[in-house]
């Protein structure tokens, strides 16, 4: 009997897991195809075959979901964005495929955050998440410039790598994602060189 329960118990955990993931994959998904104000309730459950009153008893309420899918989205964009010094091409690589993925709808979102404040804060996260890979990625280069250049240097690595030159390269010129991967690198490549050039070079 003890064992029946038990396996009941689980069988139901899972499915209400399976259910959360569904519903906070249906909100990102619906979130890179259309506005933040028309994810509404009504729209994610049907996207994700629940109703209305599911979310609600799972998130509380919109806030509460909206906040869950940002801190999923999150914990996504740091594992498809591996940041290795010792390895320019596969950073440079995986980070392209990052925006292959999500770039459009972070486009979409950009073009919120002026007056929605779930963008804003979504972007604005997005922007220091960037800033952090950076850091990361080229801390080889970084260790080597001095204290009261870094930030320049940062900014100018952000820059280089940032989803503006992905859009560049990619919706506005039509460059496929290997030209592109390759245009990243070389723009990364210029700034780091100019970055450890003495200074009586520069």
């Amino acid at each position: 009997m003890k064992a029946t329960r038990s396996y009941t118990m689980r069988a139901r955990a899972e499915q209400a897991e399976q259910t959360r993931d569904r519903i906070l994959g249906s909100l990102i998904a619906l979130a890179t195809e259309r506005p933040l104000a028309g994810c509404t309730l009504p729209a994610i459950a049907d996207r994700a075959g629940v109703s209305v009153q599911t979310i609600l008893r799972v998130f509380g309420s919109r806030d509460g979901l909206f906040d869950a899918a940002l801190e999923r989205s999150r914990a996504e964009v740091l594992a498809e964005r591996p940041a290795d010094p010792h390895d320019r091409r596969a950073t440079i690589t995986a980070l392209v495929d990052h925006y292959e993925a999500r770039g459009d709808g972070v486009l979409l979102l950009l073009g919120q955050e002026s007056w929605d404040p779930f963008a804003a804060l979504a972007t604005s996260g997005g922007k220091r998440m960037h800033r952090d890979w950076v850091e990361a990625a080229f801390a080889d280069v970084l260790d080597r410039v001095p204290r009261e250049s870094r930030t320049e240097a940062v900014d100018l690595l952000v820059v280089a790598t940032d989803l503006s030159a992905w859009k560049i390269w990619r919706r506005d010129l039509g460059r496929s994602r290997d030209e592109t991967i390759e245009r990243m690198l070389r723009l990364a490549a210029s700034v780091t060189e100019h970055l450890t050039e003495p200074s009586t070079a520069r």
